[in-house]
């Protein structure tokens, strides 16, 4: 980044071009309840302004207040609203020109790899996280769960979605680190209390098959999920900038099947059969989940989420038109309300199955498009078109292979994905059993590609990229 703009906005705002040390602290309405770190979110906040004590090389001392807004329309640059983030808070100007600690400016101002190629913007290389990446194929998450045997929780309490969230970050260094949690979390906060057991796992004792059952609903109750919101802010301070932090949710019609069915099906006889014998039943139940749902993304943004992954896990089991009709139109929904009040947070829709709902994906407004490992990248990327982003999709079963076969089915996946808006990722969740050597291997790769076809640890043979 060029330092101009930076000379230019320090002495528009009045600061001199003698050596000093600047110490910015930014006051929240929580009295620094996130000490080295600054809010931006004004939801969060009494003031706008950064108070910055400037001491000269020489025994002359000044304070003033920097106006955040300012100094980011005169950077040109924006401030990422709901965020939390670490910066390190000694820097210098010298002679007219701002040296600031790269930290700073990288990690308060600057959207993660992630979010730009979500959003499409120019990337160096593609970024590159797992579903399911926290999970038992790790031997530190089986050793705490022994510890915490109950799923609920684990992915229920702060202490432990932090710590479990943060095992892949610390061991893998992905560019994504996604919340531990379960799409299945917020039913208690609308009034669908449910179990998961052993064998049978998530089970639903009262599932909403009449009309009377829809009583039991209520308007989300987004206190009883503090330990989500509490979660992200602070992994949004532990990564510090250096990857984004993903939220995520279910789709209204996957939610509806557990809620309907009474927990998980092979079949979903009794939700489709629905759609014909109690469709305004359906339509209701489908309603009341979409306004849930858009209030418990917003609320994962305004905690400091980068960027929301939305699982339509079982919208592959309907038929084409059926999607159209049951699922579509209230993804659709959840993208408007959400874009309304969370602008620049992207968007990502997920189906397992999706290769004949693409176009209708597309339609709902999201910006990324998750595909599974059974839809080749390159149709995709035709049908799909190049004003979208795409995620995937190589096929989580190759990480039992051996590790150049991995390589190669990155290479692969990436080339036909092009140099612009695509997100590296599996086309799944990572299976149990995986080899974590396999998944750090996965990860060494996609860090070692450049778009310009140079790459950094791996032979120019094994990972150049020919995009």
């Amino acid at each position: 980044m060029s330092f101009s703009p930076l000379t230019s906005a320090c002495s528009s705002l009045g600061v001199k071009s003698s050596s000093l040390i600047v110490q910015l602290g930014f006051h929240t309405a929580e009295n620094n309840k996130f000490p080295g770190a600054f809010v931006s979110s004004p939801k969060r906040t009494k003031t706008k302004k950064f108070s910055i004590a400037c001491s000269s090389t020489g025994s002359n001392k000044e304070n003033f207040d920097l106006d955040l807004n300012a100094f980011c329309e005169k950077l040109e640059l924006a401030p990422y609203g709901g965020n939390v983030v670490k910066w390190k808070t000694n820097f210098v100007i010298d002679v007219g020109m701002l040296v600031m600690a790269t930290t700073f400016l990288s990690l308060a101002f600057r959207d993660p790899l992630l979010v730009k190629a979500a959003r499409g913007d120019p990337v160096s290389r593609p970024p590159t996280w797992m579903m399911r990446q926290a999970g038992r194929y790790m031997a530190v998450y089986r050793k705490l769960a022994e510890k915490h045997p109950s799923f609920r929780e684990r992915s229920e309490t702060t202490d432990l979605i932090v710590e479990i969230s943060l095992q892949p970050w610390e061991a893998f260094r992905p560019d994504g680190v996604i919340i531990f949690s379960d799409i299945l979390t917020p039913l208690p906060a609308f009034g669908v209390p449910f179990d998961i057991e052993e064998v049978r796992g998530p089970v639903i004792q009262s599932p909403i098959r009449f009309e009377d059952d829809l009583k039991a609903l209520h308007p989300i109750d987004l206190e009883k999920l503090h330990f989500v919101g509490e979660s992200l802010k602070i992994l949004c301070q532990e990564v510090g900038g250096h990857a984004a932090v993903l939220g995520f949710v279910g789709a209204p019609w996957t939610i509806a099947t557990y809620i309907v069915e009474g927990g998980t099906t092979r079949t979903y006889t009794t939700i489709k059969s629905m759609c014909h014998t109690a469709p305004n039943l359906l339509r209701t139940l489908l309603s009341h989940l979409t306004k849930a749902i858009s209030e418990y993304i917003i609320y994962q943004v305004e905690s400091g989420a980068h960027c929301i992954q939305i699982f339509d896990s079982w919208g592959g089991q309907l038929p084409p038109d059926m999607w159209e009709q049951w699922s579509k139109p209230y993804i659709t929904e959840i993208v408007s309300v959400v874009r309304n009040k969370c602008p620049k947070t992207p968007l990502v829709l997920y189906i397992n199955g999706n290769g004949g709902l693409l176009e209708r994906m597309k339609g709902t407004g999201v910006d990324v498009i998750g595909l599974d490992w059974t839809v080749d990248m390159a149709d995709a990327r035709k049908r799909l078109g190049s004003d979208i982003s795409v995620q995937g999709n190589v096929d989580p079963a190759y990480l039992f292979s051996p590790l150049s076969a991995v390589t190669k089915e990155i290479q692969r996946v990436v080339k036909c994905a092009g140099p612009r808006g695509h997100i590296l990722n599996l086309g799944h969740g990572v299976l149990v059993g995986t080899p974590e050597e396999a998944v750090a291997h996965f990860f060494d790769v996609s860090k070692s590609l450049n778009y310009d076809g140079s790459s950094q640890n791996h032979s120019m043979e094994e990972s150049k990229l020919l995009v």
